[in-house]
Parts: structure tokens; sequence; C-alpha cells
């Protein structure tokens, strides 16, 4: 006897449903404290009389982020409290969160520095590892289908949460103490952890018995599960997608500056361009990818990215003449960032297809870690390049940098496949 296929729900069904509002408000949390490092706590310190050269050795205390997947396996063998693997660890560590915020606006940043720092680490670590049960409870709350768009609208959220520490809590700073502005930005943490506090977890995979376990086993899963040379190359595909992207941008400011462009100009048009325009994309290709699926979204946001990197050249060469219109800049840098929208929701959501719900956190945090590498080293070495090729040149290199990516789809995502969860097929299988 055939099963019924359940019938498909309307666009709007999918979008505003309770499983979209949990990526949404979870998007946010995990969000708001990386703002809170990147732009609140430089901007306090510095009008607190901190030197520049301590605010930016201060940098330093975001390492967690990078080396997350270190302690990943913790998250996928301890249940804490006994709420469950996910909410356990997200319900713990936005308390952390939410205390170390408060906490730092009442240090004194000149007298007590060693404190400060500590602080603000103890704050990075929190939301590193809250960053790792929110997404291991995300890719588990979500199915195959709705990666896309609930992925897409959690990068969303996650980027609107730089509004509150990176503007709402400056203008508040012209009004408050800064011990205030500090308690009111934690208060942003709330609906996150009372959201935690009424979820049901999803994962019904057994724990991993052994620590040793939780360590080794992820690896050897996604090993056996793809064999070794399908392996490698999802995690080439997963190292390769974003390089030519990520390395276009990494000196964008410099660049529209080297073209002439004043910094009020860059200021408006471009930052408020490529973050609008991203948004846009990612809400876009979530919504597209309900109708494409992750397979086909690859090959057409990734050529979206590539045509976006040509747009670069293009206003390079142009610039050659003197500085380009406004109009072409902001044409140019509002393409690039729906592109990057476009192919960051397709990206994420293959990640999240690749992982094994039994060892969620940890192969999320391994995956993610891995396509982070580029935007790490190989943009360090941006700068050298520009000075060797010029400007022109470095673009149409970075154009062919995203070619090894797109090549490799035809083995990790065939155009008219569909990327499968081997790790649920087998266990429907079996």
């Amino acid at each position: 006897m055939s099963e019924t296929k359940p019938a498909k729900r309307s666009l709007l069904s999918e979008l505003f449903s309770r499983r979209m509002g949990i990526c949404i408000v979870l998007g946010f949390s995990s969000g708001l404290p990386l703002f809170v490092l990147l732009n609140l706590m430089s901007a306090w310190m510095q009008t607190e009389g901190v030197d520049l050269k301590t605010i930016g050795v201060m940098s330093l205390v975001m390492f967690p982020y990078t080396w997350k997947f270190l302690w990943a396996p913790l998250t996928d063998r301890f249940n804490l409290l006994g709420l469950g693997r996910r909410r356990s660890w997200m319900l713990l560590m936005h308390v952390l969160v939410l205390l170390s915020v408060a906490m730092l606006g009442q240090l004194n940043p000149q007298a007590q520095l060693f404190y400060v720092v500590t602080c603000a680490f103890v704050l990075a670590f929190s939301s590193a590892t809250l960053d790792i049960a929110i997404d291991a409870y995300r890719r588990e709350l979500l199915t195959d289908r709705e990666l896309g768009l609930g992925n897409s609208l959690f990068v969303n959220a996650y980027r609107a949460s730089a509004l509150i520490p990176g503007s709402l809590s400056l203008i508040l700073a012209d009004l408050l103490p800064w011990s205030t502005v500090f308690w009111i930005t934690a208060a942003f943490m709330l609906p996150g952890l009372a959201l935690t506090c009424c979820l049901k977890e999803h994962n019904s995979q057994a724990a991993p018995r052994t620590l040793s376990d939780a360590v080794v086993k992820p690896w050897a899963e996604f090993m056996s599960r793809h064999g070794v040379k399908s392996a490698l190359l999802v995690l080439a595909f997963v190292f390769l997608y974003k390089l030519g992207d990520s390395m276009c941008t990494a000196l964008a400011t410099p660049f529209y500056l080297k073209l002439g462009y004043t910094k009020t100009t860059i200021g408006i048009v471009a930052k408020n361009a490529g973050l609008w325009c991203s948004i846009l994309g990612a809400l876009l290709g979530g919504i597209w990818m309900l109708r494409l699926g992750i397979n086909k979204a690859l090959w057409i946001f990734g050529a979206a990215q590539l045509i976006a990197i040509a747009g670069f050249a293009y206003l390079a060469k142009a610039g050659e003449a003197g500085t380009p219109s406004i109009w072409l800049l902001t044409v140019v840098v509002g393409s690039e960032a729906l592109g990057v929208g476009l192919g960051t929701a397709a990206f994420v959501a293959f990640i999240c297809a690749q992982t094994n719900k039994a060892y969620t956190a940890t192969q999320l945090a391994l995956l993610t870690s891995l396509s982070a590498v580029p935007r790490t080293f190989c943009n360090a070495t941006t700068g050298f390049l520009v000075d060797n090729l010029g400007w022109v040149n470095f673009y149409l290199l970075c154009m062919l940098l995203a070619i090894p990516g797109m090549l490799l789809l035809f083995k990790v995502a065939p155009f008219h496949e569909e990327v499968l969860n081997l790790a649920e097929h087998r266990e429907q299988k079996d």
C-alpha cells in the first residue's frame, strides 16, 4: 500500500510557522553577543580612555569562535541540566551571556583591564558554545525541506541583532551611564532565554556513551557514511565554495577609498546597500529553496556569487579613468551582497544536511569551522595579491578561485538530483 504524500503547505504558512519563529528568536540570541564584542565594547573602551592598541589586542578574546569545534563534543555527550543535550547547553549559555554582558558595564576598563579581559573572554566562550548548541538544535528542529528557509531567517535575525549593540546601545550611551546601557543590552537575551525554557527537545538519538566516542565517532561516522573519497570531496567543497567571494570583500573599504569615494559615501551607500541586500538575498534564497531544493540553489546562487565578483572587476576597471559614479558603486555592492545572501542560504542548508543527528553539534562545528578557514587565513594574503596584481587582476583571480567550488557541485550536489541526509536515509532503510 503506497503512502499518501503530505499536502503542500502554502508559502505564507511555512514562512510564519512556529519553527521559523524559533529560528528567528534563536538567531537574534546567537548574533547579539558577537556584536557586543565587535561594536559596543570597543566604543565603550575608547570613550573611557583606553588606547587604540589595547582595544585592538582585545580582539584576541574572540578566538573561541574559531576553535569551538574543540569542545563541541562535550555538548553532544553531556546533558548538564537534565533538560536535553541542546536545551541544557542553550539555557546555561544564555544565562552566562546575559550576565557577562551586564558585568562588563560595571567595570572600569582603565583601572580593571584584567577583569574586563576575563569577562570578555567568558562572553566569547559562552557565546561560541551557545552557537554550537543552537546550530545543533536548529538542525534537529527543521526538516530537510525547511533547511533553506529556516537557516536564511536565522542568518537574517543574526545580522539584525547588530542593530542593538551597534546602534541602539550607542544612542542610549549619550543619555544613560554605561552600566545601565550594558544591562539594557543584556536584557535583549531574555526572549531567547524564555523561549529555551519552553522548547521541546527534538533529538531522539542517544548520546555518545563516552567522551572519547563523542570526539572520534562524529568523524568516523561522517567518513563511513560518505566513503572516504566522497567525504573528502564534501570537505573540499565546504572549503572552496565561498573562497572567491570571501577574498573579494576582504579589502572592500580600502578599495572604495582607493577609487576616490569619501568616507561618508562609503558609510551611507556601501555599508547600507551591503547590509540590506544581504538580508534580502538570504530571505529570497530561503524562499526559493522551498521550490528549488538545495542542490539547484547551490548552482544558481553560486553563479550569482560569481557574477557579483565580476562586478567588482568592472568597478575597478572603471576606476582607472576616475572615481566611478555612486550609482555604479551602489549596484555593484548591492549585487555582491545579494549574491552573498543567496549563496550563504544555500551553503548553510547544505552543511546542515551533511550532519548525523547523533553527532549534530560536533559535525556542524567542524564543518562551519572549516568553512571559516578561507576567511581567516586566505584573506590574509589579499593585500600582497593586490600589490602584485592590481585591483582588476585581483578580482579576476577571485573569480577564478570561485570556479573550483562550483565544479565540485558535479560530484557533491548534482543539479538534477537532491541532496540527501544519508544518515537519515540509512536509518529509514534499516
